[in-house]
């Protein structure tokens, strides 16, 4: 799960005929001026597919309904996976929305079950559930430190933050136990699809270090870990999001050749 502090570009080749690339990863008025430094590249840039997403829920027997939002276009298309609490309303989200419509590829992104628009109780959700959730989007949509007893004992974890409205996020111990079973870096990491791994070197939720482990455990021999020295845990500046987006282009051009 990607969205602020660590984000990840996954690129890979499902059975279906198109690829997706996955984001782990506010609108920007002027997106041609953000990416007009790459000459070679700015033909392609041209404006090709001008729709506007709306929004749409998909259904599910027996689970919440996921809002989310769906460009159509060119394969290989993107996938936006929001962070912990973050819906598809985001700085990142809607900057490669733009992105996606300047170059006409298909592009998702959605709210997890508890969040934004969707359906579904907070209180209730667990990164399975949520995990759920991603795997819903792909297969329906895309043809440290230990805690302190005394969460334990109360059932609630004051984290404090500076990047949310009241100061602080309020983790439920439930949440957190349930997490143990998703743990990734105790062994490989069976994704052998192209991967790169951006982080802020001044990231002071997820060291930058992470990264680092994580391009160790991925089993795939074609991973990049790109450190920014001054970006922080958000990675919302404009040379952040233009680093992302050449990312996802350089990703796409990639994935092009392989299904071409």
């Amino acid at each position: 799960m990607a969205g602020t502090g660590l984000a990840a570009v996954a690129a890979w080749v499902p059975r279906r005929s198109w690829g997706w690339a996955a984001m782990s990863l506010g609108p920007h008025r002027d997106f041609s001026t953000l990416l007009a430094r790459k000459p070679p590249r700015v033909p392609r840039w041209l404006p090709a597919c001008r729709q506007k997403a709306s929004v749409s829920f998909l259904k599910r027997p027996d689970l919440p309904k996921l809002a989310y939002k769906q460009l159509k276009g060119k394969s290989p298309g993107i996938i936006f996976i929001p962070g912990y609490l973050s819906n598809m309303n985001g700085t990142k989200a809607l900057a490669i929305e733009e992105f996606c419509k300047s170059l006409g590829h298909a592009y998702i992104r959605f709210d997890y079950s508890g969040v934004g628009s969707s359906e579904g109780n907070l209180e209730e959700c667990t990164v399975g559930k949520w995990r759920k959730d991603v795997l819903s989007i792909i297969d329906e949509l895309a043809v440290g430190p230990q805690v302190k007893k005394e969460v334990e004992m109360k059932g609630i974890w004051t984290m404090p933050s500076k990047y949310h409205e009241e100061g602080v996020y309020h983790i439920r111990y439930s949440f957190i136990k349930e997490a143990e079973h998703h743990c990734l870096l105790h062994s490989p990491i069976p994704v052998t699809c192209p991967v790169r791994l951006l982080h802020g070197m001044k990231d002071d939720i997820i060291p930058w270090h992470t990264s680092m482990q994580v391009a160790d455990r991925v089993v795939s021999k074609d991973v990049d870990v790109i450190l920014r020295k001054d970006s922080d845990h958000r990675m919302k500046e404009k040379a952040d999001i233009q680093l992302l987006v050449y990312t996802i282009d350089d990703l796409i051009d990639k994935l092009s050749t392989v299904v071409n």
